[in-house]
Parts: structure tokens; C-alpha cells; sequence
């Protein structure tokens, strides 16, 4: 009789991803927009969805990964694991096993207990994967929100910090992605038509709209509404970048915008590209050592290896994948992590 599936999830404050496996395999993986801030009811919503994709979930395993405790919806991060966890055991059965890194897989009844080990370690999942196929490795992962940025060394994480706040601190945690982030944050002054100006420090335009102008952004990842919840066209992504400073968009042609467009992304570049010095100095990794490139701003993770002059592995590649889910490998890379982790483990011990 074969073995159950593993779903592995990997629930964050705006997306809920998931990869399905089946024999050890990776079958399917899919992501849906979540904006948990707004309360648990979009949470049940992509857990809806999931049922309806993969009719046999009830009967699967499950391995859990999150980062959903730090949305505002939760008094403190202890509050928040406890309360996910409770929640998803109750929407997906007994059969949770939750990503707590060094502390193993823990069950939902003790996810207050070991809390501190579950908050926010998707991007641990994910490097740990990585270190048992490149030994040595540097693990790019940018995506919707955020950036990791994690040294693999001698088959193993070796990140200067575990928490959000220490991974901050060294570097390692970019709080930058090419979806969500609001222009105002990468930059104070901005060039425009040969004129260094200042940018206005409002939500009216995010790096979506700056990557749709680059042609960079695959739509089947932007998945959230834009900033004034208008349309992502061409036309609008211009209006949105034009009041950046000051303008409209009829004040200045397309190739114009585009071009203030390809200052935004050379400002977040920089910003990822200083850190990533950082991290490649504190962990002291050799020239030859690769970047292994994820999530929906993979494309990014491609230049900052070139300009590094390392080798550029994408994850999809380390973990075989299906050729039409390969791409959402890279973008749910924490899900397709904790589902093989999980499946090995149970496999080795004949569970």
C-alpha cells in the first residue's frame, strides 16, 4: 500500500503555499493570496481552496511551516503560533507535524511550548533542504515581501542569527520583495529624466508595479491588489510610479516611466546587494560557492549571482520537480522544503 501524502504549507500574513507529495515525490504546489492581518477567514479560505485542489488532502499528512504569527492580528508572536496552530489542526486533522528546526517536529498541542523554535522558520526549512543537496551553498530567496539571505556551509545552516530580529541585525532578513514593498521604502531621491528627486513618502505604488513595468513579474505571482486597489496594466502601473513624485502619467512618455522603473529596481538591487556583502563576509563563503535562487523574485537572486560572479542554481533544480511546477517551486520553496524534510524523516523511521 503506498504511503499517505505529505502536504507541506508554509502559511505567511499574506500568502498561504503548498506542496503536495506523493511517494516522495513532488506532484503539485500551488499558493494563494491571504492577507492575515484582515483576520483568519482568508487563511480558511486558501485551506478551501486546497480541498477542492487535492480532494484527498483530509487523508494526508501535513508539515507545517510558518511566519503568520507576526501579523498584526495576534497580540505577540507566542500568541499568534498557539493560536495558528490550534487553528489548523482543528481545519486539518490530527496528523500536524510543525517545523520547529534543531527542536524537530512538534505536535500543535505543544507549539506553545516550543514557539520561540516555530515562529518565523520557514526560511530555515528551506536552507536545511539545501544544505543536504549543495553542501555549501548561499540561499537567495527573495519574494513577495521579504528577502533571505542564509549561508549553507559543511552540509548545514550556518545563518549569524535564528530570530527575525538578530537575522535583521546581521543582514540576513531584507525586509524587501517584488510584490508588497512600497516604493517610499527603497529610496528617499529618485532619478527621473536626468534629475535626482525626491520621492513622496506615500503608499501609492509597490515593487509590482515597478517589476510589470520591467516585464520581470510572472502575473500568476502578483497576486494582491495594487495600491489604490486599481487595475495592473500598463497604464495604471504608470499612474502609480508618476505619483511617486509629484507627476501624472500623461506628463511623460511609457519609455519614461519604464525608465523610472529600472531606477527603482537598481536602488532595490543595491540594497539586497549590500547586504548579501555582508553576509558572504560574516560567513566567510569561497568564491565558487553558489547561489541557489528563490521565490517569486528569483530573477533578481540570477542577477546578484552574475554581478558576484558565483554559479546560479535555481531550487526547483536541487528538488525534481515537475517541468510545470517548477516555477512555484521556487516561489513556495518553504513549502516544497518541510514536505520532503517530513516525508525523509517519516520514511527513515517507517512511519
Amino acid at each position: 500500500m503506498p504511503d499517505r501524502p505529505v502536504i507541506g504549507w508554509d502559511i505567511g500574513g499574506a500568502h498561504v503555499k503548498a506542496c503536495l507529495v506523493e511517494d516522495g515525490r513532488v506532484r503539485d504546489i500551488a499558493q494563494w493570496a491571504a492577507p492575515l492581518w484582515q483576520g483568519l477567514a482568508p487563511l480558511d479560505g486558501a485551506l478551501a481552496a486546497a480541498r477542492a485542489r487535492w480532494p484527498g488532502l483530509g487523508g494526508g499528512r501535513h508539515a507545517l511551516t510558518m511566519t503568520a504569527e507576526m501579523t498584526d492580528l495576534f497580540p505577540h508572536r507566542e500568541a499568534g503560533v498557539t493560536a495558528l496552530a490550534a487553528h489548523l489542526a482543528a481545519a486539518l486533522g490530527p496528523d500536524i507535524h510543525l517545523y520547529a528546526g534543531s527542536a524537530g517536529w512538534v505536535a500543535p498541542t505543544a507549539a506553545r511550548e516550543h514557539w520561540v523554535d516555530i515562529a518565523s522558520a520557514n526560511w530555515l526549512a528551506t536552507a536545511e533542504l539545501v544544505a543536504r543537496r549543495r553542501p555549501d551553498a548561499l540561499l537567495v530567496d527573495i519574494g513577495s515581501t521579504t528577502t533571505d539571505l542564509i549561508p549553507v556551509v559543511g552540509g548545514r545552516p550556518q545563518p549569524a542569527g535564528r530570530s527575525d530580529a538578530d537575522r535583521l541585525a546581521s543582514g540576513e532578513l531584507v525586509y524587501l520583495g517584488v510584490v508588497r514593498t512600497p516604493l517610499c521604502a527603497l529610496a528617499r531621491r529618485i532619478v527621473f529624466d536626468g534629475r535626482r528627486v525626491n520621492v513622496m513618502n506615500e503608499f501609492f505604488a509597490t515593487t509590482a508595479d515597478v517589476f510589470r513595468l520591467t516585464g520581470e513579474l510572472d502575473g500568476a505571482h502578483d497576486q494582491h491588489p495594487a495600491a489604490d486597489n486599481g487595475e495592473k496594466d500598463l497604464a495604471a502601473s504608470c499612474e502609480r510610479l508618476a505619483r511617486m513624485i509629484g507627476r501624472d502619467a500623461r506628463d511623460a512618455r511609457v519609455r519614461q516611466w519604464r525608465a523610472l522603473a529600472g531606477a527603482w529596481r537598481h536602488a532595490m538591487l543595491s540594497e539586497i546587494g549590500r547586504n548579501l556583502g555582508r553576509v558572504v563576509r560574516q560567513a566567510d563563503l569561497g568564491d565558487g560557492v553558489p547561489v541557489v535562487g528563490a521565490g517569486a523574485g528569483q530573477f533578481l537572486a540570477r542577477i546578484l549571482a552574475e554581478r558576484c560572479n558565483r554559479p546560479f542554481v535555481p531550487f526547483h533544480a536541487l528538488v525534481g520537480t515537475p517541468p510545470a511546477a517548477s516555477d512555484w517551486a521556487d516561489v513556495c520553496a518553504p513549502s516544497v522544503a518541510v514536505a520532503l524534510l517530513f516525508e525523509r524523516e517519516a520514511a527513515s523511521c517507517g512511519s
